[in-house]
């Protein structure tokens, strides 16, 4: 089952505006160490997913994740080779829009060392440019 809003008020959305920094979720709230973007974009609902898949594979079930974001927005595709007009496309995947500074996944109850690797194989699955943060470094 994909991640994905359960209902939705409209079935279509505009692209919005990813101007700007994060201004809430920036902080560390519930683990140890965790994975900051430094860029702006969108990470769809299967990179999300196949972090989440990483890092507990990594951490063999042991210690907590968190996971921050969530994908609201759906976004549209146009079916290939087709002509220009005749409306918007169908509702392809549902995407989190991220700012530099939002906090994604948060760890807790395991060694830095390990956080460290887990969260940096999680951040080889986005498409974004991401950092590792600790509390104490914050």
């Amino acid at each position: 089952m994909p991640l994905m809003p359960r209902k939705v008020k409209y079935r279509k959305s505009q692209r919005g505006s990813r101007a700007g920094n994060a201004n809430r979720g920036t902080k560390l709230s519930f683990g140890d160490y965790g994975l900051q973007t430094l860029e702006r974009g969108w990470i769809k609902n299967n990179q999300i997913e196949a972090c989440r898949v990483t890092i507990n594979r990594y951490l063999k079930r042991k210690g907590k994740v968190w996971i921050r974001i969530f994908p609201h927005k759906p976004t549209t595709s146009r079916p290939p080779e087709t002509r220009m007009g005749k409306g918007k496309g169908a509702p392809e995947h549902w995407v989190a829009v991220v700012r530099p500074g939002l906090m994604l996944f948060e760890i807790g109850g395991v060694s830095e060392t390990l956080a460290r690797d887990a969260l940096r194989r999680a951040a080889n699955k986005l498409g974004v440019s991401c950092r590792f943060v600790s509390r104490d470094s914050n």
